[in-house]
């Protein structure tokens, strides 16, 4: 049996009961263009494969890779990517189909790289239908938490724009090989189909960074090296208010008005 590792992260899922209801809540059909990010020992994959016309997996683990073939008897309609995932462009997959057909994407995503790996997939949510993670409870807490809850903060702000957040079911830690010390949330994500205009996506990410940086001051102190007083008030913002209560939409307002400073010209000499 292959081991897991802990440079990877790995926590294989073994419990058939939450397996079934994980895929139940996928509900693959067969012919969805469905990619399993880090299947690992397969826990996931023959379920999925058993529904599936083809299924695409990508792992950086070469000894799982070994073990997904020995287990599906490599399987032609299992097409693994040997690739970091972080480093993965879907474009890949999605080009060798057809062009109308989105791609949808399962896993149990290594915590360890979640946050970062989260971005990367919105990087190219062009090419995806919609996601099925497992991911640490309390990373779908952040990700869904509404303006002035405790858990509302940079990432749920720099996701909403993009994606819509739907926590489905929690899982135990004996779901798992071996047991994470937390509890796991199997969370869907939809990309929009018309996102939040957000205009310029630096200067977006730049702003919710120092708001949440010390996310006790109010946006007045903390916004002071980017924007006065007076460009929060020009934003429909009131000043003495925390990051923690402002809706995505309001950061958006506060960014566009740091690119509308960005860009304005300096005065020149008097003439």
């Amino acid at each position: 049996m292959h081991q897991p590792r802990k440079r990877f992260g790995q926590h294989f899922l073994h419990d058939p009961g939450v397996i079934g209801r994980i895929v139940a809540a996928i509900a693959p059909q067969p012919q969805d263009r469905m990619v399993e990010i880090g299947p690992g020992l397969g826990a996931l994959t023959i379920p999925l494969l058993a529904r599936l016309n083809e299924l695409h997996a990508v792992e950086i683990d070469r000894d799982a890779i070994r073990h997904l073939r020995d287990i599906t008897s490599d399987d032609p309609r299992l097409q693994i990517h040997s690739a970091d995932v972080l480093e993965f462009s879907f474009a890949h997959i999605y080009e060798a189909g057809p062009k109308s057909e989105r791609l949808r994407l399962v896993g149990n995503l290594p915590y360890n790289i979640s946050t970062p790996l989260l971005f990367h997939l919105i990087e190219q949510r062009a090419l995806i239908l919609d996601m099925h993670f497992m991911l640490q409870k309390e990373v779908v807490d952040r990700m869904a938490a509404a303006p002035g809850s405790e858990h509302y903060g940079r990432l749920t702000v720099m996701l909403a724009p993009w994606v819509r957040v739907e926590p489905l079911f929690d899982i135990g830690p004996g779901a798992f090989r071996p047991p994470p010390k937390v509890v796991s949330t199997v969370v869907r994500l939809t990309p929009h189909e018309t996102p939040l205009q957000i205009g310029e996506p630096r200067q977006f990410a730049t702003v919710v960074a120092a708001a949440f940086q010390q996310r006790r001051k109010t946006l007045r102190n903390a916004l002071k090296p980017l924007l006065d007083t007076e460009d929060i008030v020009a934003a429909g913002i009131d000043p003495g208010l925390r990051a923690e209560v402002l809706s995505p939409a309001e950061f958006i307002a506060l960014s566009q008005r740091l690119a509308a400073k960005s860009h304005a010209a300096p005065d020149g000499p008097a003439e």
